[in-house]
């Protein structure tokens, strides 16, 4: 048992909450910094483009315990999540996990995007966004049980190879499989999940044993990664984060993820809106876009087409591997730009030729043999 002398992470500290792992962090050097209420660490001593590009070429482990997680349990478990959330659980079944939207009732936007992962027959462990862990719980009942562990997730063309040395049964939970496993006698949870765009689990830990997990992880090679490389590496995969890609009045629609939207189980949060938006078509689409420069689009930046207004960035950063900038933009439907057109970005003032692409902007292991 790993002993904690600082308080536990569900309790403020100089009000923000931290994971388990925070002293392991600092004695790794790690930059700590305030994300959706947390500390958490942004980047190592190598930084964020070393950690992005070895998740690209080998493997490294982030601490995502920031992420919340709702365990919903009991008959009547299942009915409820049916009727909250837009996918379909009818799909999947126990020991699978299900990617999923919670949706404002008015108007379809997007409250919290998540995943399920479907444990037992009647068990349910929901997580939800950092800061959004109270909405969610809001609309689907269940108990807080973030505080009760911390989720490591390896990633990486790798992360199963060196996972393997430590968990063995981890590494051999396929693609969105969620499975119990064990390391030196401690109960894990493991779903093939990520955000990364690369193979790889995560893994739930015991609060309390997390630390000696992460140190064994280290071991076998995996560099451990921040936020700020999450956040490049899901760029790439062109995967949406909530409060740019979703949001307040962006729905699944508009994010291009209809996917998501389980048309014909019933009735569930938000459906109505979401009829009614594709009835009427939908205002706005989500595009790729690419700069030939190292300068990175912003988010909030203006996208324009033949000097007229259609758009505004949601996300954009340099990208490691491709050595350019990307981004993902908003623009109205009626005046989308189609793949290999050029638009001009304005921000701060200035302005930036891009180029509107088709994503991802990079594919899972592309980069394996580099």
């Amino acid at each position: 048992m790993t002993t904690r002398t600082d308080p536990p992470a569900d309790a403020p500290a100089g009000g923000l909450r931290h994971t388990a792992l925070r002293d392991a962090h600092r004695a790794l050097g790690a930059r700590l910094v305030e994300f959706g209420g947390w500390e958490m660490p942004v980047a190592y001593p190598a930084g964020t483009l070393a950690e992005h590009r070895a998740c690209r070429t080998d493997a490294v482990v982030f601490d995502v315990s920031h992420l919340g997680t709702v365990r919903v349990a009991g008959p009547g478990a299942h009915d409820r999540l049916q009727r909250a959330l837009t996918n379909d659980l009818g799909r999947i079944g126990p020991g699978r996990a299900q990617y999923t939207h919670l949706l404002d009732a008015v108007d379809g936007s997007v409250v919290d995007d998540l995943i399920v992962w479907w444990l037992d027959d009647d068990v349910f462990d929901v997580m939800p966004n950092a800061s959004n862990t109270g909405r969610v719980r809001a609309a689907v009942g269940g108990s807080d049980t973030t505080a009760d562990r911390c989720v490591l997730a390896v990633q990486g063309p790798r992360a199963r190879h060196r996972l393997a040395a430590v968990v063995p049964a981890a590494a051999e939970v396929p693609r969105f499989g969620v499975r119990a496993a064990a390391w030196a006698g401690v109960p894990l949870v493991v779903a093939g999940t990520g955000y990364t765009g690369e193979d790889g689990v995560e893994v739930a830990v015991p609060a309390d044993e997390a630390a000696g997990l992460w140190e064994a992880v280290l071991a076998t090679g995996v560099v451990p990664a921040g936020l700020g490389a999450r956040d490049t590496l899901r760029l790439e995969a062109a995967l949406p984060l909530h409060g740019q890609e979703l949001g307040p009045g962006i729905t699944p629609l508009q994010a291009g993820l209809g996917w998501v939207v389980a048309w014909d189980k019933g009735p569930f949060t938000g459906r109505e809106a979401l009829v009614a938006e594709r009835r009427r078509g939908v205002p706005r689409r989500l595009v790729g876009l690419a700069t030939e420069g190292r300068q990175p689009p912003r988010p909030g930046a203006g996208i324009r087409v033949g000097g007229g207004a259609v758009g505004t960035v949601t996300s954009g950063n340099f990208s490691p591997m491709l050595g350019h900038g990307i981004a993902l933009g908003l623009v109205d439907a009626a005046a989308a730009p189609g793949p290999g057109l050029t638009v001009e970005l304005t921000q701060r003032g200035r302005t930036l030729d891009a180029t509107v692409v088709t994503t991802p902007f990079v594919r899972p292991g592309q980069w394996a043999d580099a």
